[in-house]
């Protein structure tokens, strides 16, 4: 928002008072004297008014191992959920990037910082995401093709984007796309009535899940880790 309005809002005063402010010289943001009223500020700017501090948000950026029977929801009545897998201290603020249902795992990405959050959600950006999938009964080379031109769902009357799918073994198959539709990857395997025994989430753009992590651990991502996949 516009340094005016969030200086009203912050210090409750008004936005002619604040173009006195900034003529004085009161306000810094990120360490320089703001000049102008109608100077946009973003949800991480340091701002400062005298010696007092209004803003000084750090962006967060986790990757956890999610196990399954966790929930992807920051509150959930009857399950356990991905943010109390956190400790206390890291929890605030933070949102969830890309769910993982109730009854798959691998890698789960959150975050304060909502527009890093939009843009690996964003189909247009194309950031792909490789899962391991374990099925109950064999895959064929049918599969490959019938994932390689999408699929119709008629409920929702779309089609689904061309995803990759590779055979790993005859029960398990490694699948790439760049879309994230409810149940997607269950929902392809059904069409050849073939049941998803495990999902497991491997890879976000480059990034891969830290073999690293125990099922229910999380770390801090680095800052050339958060570049890399958005």
């Amino acid at each position: 928002m516009r340094i005016d309005r969030f200086m009203s809002l912050q210090a409750g005063v008004s936005r002619r008072d604040v173009k006195l402010m900034l003529a004085q010289k009161r306000i810094t943001i990120d360490g320089v004297v703001a000049q102008d009223s109608q100077h946009v500020i973003d949800a991480f700017s340091h701002v400062r008014f005298d010696n007092q501090i209004l803003q000084d948000n750090t962006p967060r950026y986790v990757m956890m191992n999610k196990p399954v029977g966790v929930v992807s929801a920051t509150k959930d009545e009857q399950h356990q959920t991905v943010i109390d897998l956190l400790d206390g201290d890291d929890r605030s603020g933070l949102h969830i990037v890309g769910r993982l249902d109730l009854n798959s795992s691998g890698l789960l990405l959150l975050t304060n910082d909502s527009r890093w959050s939009r843009r690996l959600m964003d189909p247009k950006n194309k950031v792909t995401k490789v899962y391991r999938v374990t099925l109950e009964k064999p895959l064929t080379d049918e599969y490959i093709s019938a994932f390689a031109d999408g699929m119709y769902f008629g409920y929702e009357d779309i089609t689904t984007q061309p995803a990759k799918l590779k055979i790993v073994s005859e029960y398990v198959a490694e699948v790439s796309l760049v879309e994230g539709r409810y149940h997607q990857i269950k929902r392809m395997f059904g069409r050849f009535r073939n049941p998803v025994l495990a999902l497991h989430r491997e890879r976000i753009g480059q990034l891969l899940l830290d073999p690293e992590l125990k099922p229910g651990g999380s770390r801090a991502l680095s800052q050339d880790e958060a570049c890399q996949i958005s």
